[in-house]
């Protein structure tokens, strides 16, 4: 199996601790994500994914949490949380430049091809562009709007 590895790379007019809060806090990333994350974001704690009927769609680990500046979770579908072999990694890296922040994303440890990789190469750009436009006009996009039809 190859691994592959994706890296998203956006500046963002706001404060780290507003970056951070949108990717930690449910209710604020619902608005911009769809789903929400859930967890303590305490090292070695479980972290869910969850749509708004509250179903876990992507599970993991904290595995680093130093807010609100880095947040490393590992990453699977719900049936393969307790084989850590099927697990990918995410990085977020929220660092700041001036009067706006730098946020890095590294999602690594993928599958070639995989049904995952497939799936967060055209994820991301529609989350992290979304969440851009919630934390700097107030108003989300349409994150998922045509997603089915153009990437699957």
């Amino acid at each position: 199996m190859t691994a592959t590895e994706y890296h998203y790379t956006t500046y963002i007019k706001s404060t780290p601790e507003k970056v951070w809060a949108a990717i930690t806090n449910p209710e604020f990333a619902h608005q911009y994500w769809g789903n929400a994350n859930f967890s303590d974001w305490k090292q070695g704690s479980r972290w869910e994914h969850r749509t708004t009927a509250g179903a876990a769609v992507i599970t993991g680990i904290v595995r680093e949490c130093v807010p609100p500046k880095r947040l490393v979770l590992s990453w699977a579908g719900t049936g393969d949380h307790d084989d850590p072999a099927k697990h990918s990694r995410v990085t977020f890296e929220i660092g700041l430049i001036k009067d706006m922040i730098r946020l890095h994303v590294t999602h690594d440890h993928l599958v070639a091809g995989s049904d995952m990789a497939k799936g967060i190469s055209g994820g991301w750009p529609r989350v992290l562009s979304s969440m851009k436009s919630l934390l700097e006009t107030g108003i989300p996009l349409d994150t998922w709007a045509g997603f089915e039809s153009c990437c699957h």
